[in-house]
């Protein structure tokens, strides 16, 4: 039994391995038939997962490259990348500077005479439009007119503009271009008086109803000129240099920093010192925190403000301190200011801050609710300032002026060394600032020197060419604005384009003459309303009693010196 048993197994196993192996094979073959069918559905689906994938990824690209100036707008400082209250402060200082022209989109309402009244009580004189020239549409063939598209500026030492969008050759240095801008139908302010209007070289503001900068105009037009230009000012000359600077104008290498805005020149402002040298001087940017030292504060360079503007609070409790205190405080003589902007310190020296022949201190206490600085003509009196507005991000350069250099008289499109901003490097700032030095291109590059007539160092003149055949006008040159604007006769303007403009531009008269004694009036509830403003230190208080006995006075010669001064202390020695 037992053997029989054992050969049975034996041909059991015998047979198994000899059936075995077809079965086996064929088995095999279902099994891997089975695999490569779920392995050519997964390839099948992973292909297509992938596509899909694929184009999602490219979806997400074009809708990024479509929409880079969203996501480039987002993630500045002053547009909510370093929070919202830097965001607010940026507006704060950015709402200040602009607030001196500021625009009525879509006026169609005449302004209160209330406003109007209050307007004239600033000025001791009337606007004379006799003493401009205005432009003469009938004699220009190549002028259209927009009286759909009206404006009403209202200027925060009252001047008062109105007007619509025309539309003419603009004729800039030796560049010209179709182009919109303002024309002035009517004007309060006898700080125009024997100007033509306004040239502002500034962004533009998606909320003014105004035509876009000339600059922009021009560069569209003329592809070979970069959109940029730089300012060159000493206390009686001045020029503007259309394409960039020319490096004869600078002393040492340009340094460019990028904005922290898309519609502002805003830099950080992360040190302010006041004193006979940086490293003894009183610091006036107290920061509470150390991002908000990392930061700084808002900072505007504007050639259109006369004088240095600092927080007269504590800077949306940014600060803990009153930098316009501590600046009475330290008041002297012979002391200079020490400005860190992207690790780079810029000086402003004693000469440049105190008005020498009028013994005046060009600083004042920022309006209140402003949460920055603006650094105007005391800044631009010793340094160039290159304002570069190639990409969609802005970029600032800065370099001590050559005292030396010679302004042009006349338009002059020359040919110079080209340095320029090392975009590359600057492209990668996108919080706490730092600035990088000019690199130098192989290429020459064509500039365009326009002469300005500088008036004192405060306020600055350019000529401008409109129309065919060209109308000369000579009009008050801005960095900062955005307005382009000339005088014109409304009465003299063709029916159809006075049939459409609104009532109210005839039947009111802004130029009407205002009372001497509403002036005072103003003056002495402004001298008394300045006590609460700058602050409650011994000293400044000593101070702010001196210039009492002289605040008539002085209110009427720096409005006539300037028209877009909000405050202004002037401290004597």
């Amino acid at each position: 039994m037992a053997s029989q048993w054992l050969l049975g197994v034996t041909i059991a196993l015998l047979l198994g391995v000899s059936l075995g192996a077809p079965l086996g094979a064929q088995s095999q073959a279902k099994v891997l038939d089975a695999e490569s069918g779920t392995q050519a559905r997964s390839d099948i689906q992973g292909y297509f997962a992938q596509q899909t994938d694929d184009n999602i990824i490219t979806k997400m690209e074009g809708y990024r490259s479509d929409h880079d100036d969203e996501f480039e707008f987002d993630h500045l400082p002053c547009h909510g990348g370093a929070g919202e209250s830097f965001k607010l402060a940026c507006e704060s200082v950015s709402f200040h500077m602009r607030n001196r022209g500021r625009v009525v989109p879509n006026a169609k309402f005449p302004v209160h005479q209330g406003q109007q009244k209050k307007d004239q009580k600033l000025f001791t004189e009337s606007f004379i439009p006799e003493q401009s020239r205005h432009l003469d549409v009938s004699q220009d063939t190549s002028f259209s007119a927009s009286p759909d598209k009206t404006f009403d500026l209202h200027y925060a030492d009252g001047s008062h503009l109105r007007g619509f969008t025309g539309n003419s050759v603009v004729a800039l240095g030796d560049y010209e271009a179709e182009a919109p801008f303002g024309v002035i139908t009517d004007c309060n302010s006898p700080d125009f008086n024997g100007v033509d209007g306004i040239l502002g070289f500034g962004l533009p503001h998606r909320s003014a109803n105004m035509p876009r900068p000339i600059l922009f105009a021009i560069t569209e037009a003329n592809p070979d000129l970069p959109r940029k230009f730089s300012f060159y000012s000493t206390d009686t000359e001045a020029e503007v240099v259309l394409g960039g600077y020319d490096p004869a104008s600078v002393s040492k290498s340009m340094w460019y920093i990028p904005a922290m805005a898309t519609n502002d020149f805003i830099v950080g402002v992360t040190s302010l010192k006041f004193g006979t040298s940086q490293e003894s001087g009183a610091e006036l940017l107290k920061f509470k925190s150390p991002a908000g030292q990392k930061l700084g504060m808002p900072a505007i360079l504007d050639s259109g403000t006369s004088c240095l503007v600092i927080p007269g609070d504590h800077g949306g409790g940014a600060l803990a301190n009153v930098p316009w205190d501590d600046f009475a405080k330290n008041w002297a003589k012979h002391k200079n200011f020490y400005m860190t902007v992207g690790q780079q310190t810029f000086e402003i020296p004693f000469s440049s801050w105190y008005l020498a022949p009028t013994e005046q201190t060009c600083v004042q206490p920022a309006p209140e609710g402003m949460q920055g600085l603006l650094v105007g003509d005391v800044f631009f009196r010793e340094y160039v300032v290159e304002f570069d507005m190639t990409e969609r991000r802005p970029i600032l350069g800065i370099a001590p002026l050559n005292k030396f250099y010679q302004p042009a008289t006349k338009n002059t499109l020359m040919e110079v060394d080209s340095f320029v901003a090392p975009k590359t490097r600057l492209s990668i700032i996108k919080g706490a600032q730092v600035m990088f030095p000019a690199e130098h291109d192989d290429v020459l590059s064509a500039v365009d020197r326009i002469p300005i007539e500088n008036s004192m160092g405060t306020q600055y003149f350019m000529d401008v060419d409109i129309g065919s055949p060209k109308q000369r006008f000579t009009v008050i040159f801005d960095t900062g604005s955005t307005v382009f604007g000339v005088f014109t006769y409304k009465h003299k303007l063709p029916k159809d384009v006075k049939n459409s403009l609104p009532g109210y531009y005839f039947s009111q008269d802004l130029k009407q003459a205002p009372q001497v004694e509403a002036l005072q009036v103003a003056a002495r509830a402004q001298g008394v309303g300045m006590m609460g403003v700058y602050g409650t230190s011994t000293s400044g208080y000593a101070m702010l009693l001196a210039v009492n006995a002289i605040m008539v006075v002085s209110v009427v010669a720096l409005i006539n010196r300037r028209r877009r001064r909000t405050e202004s202390l002037p401290l004597l020695a």
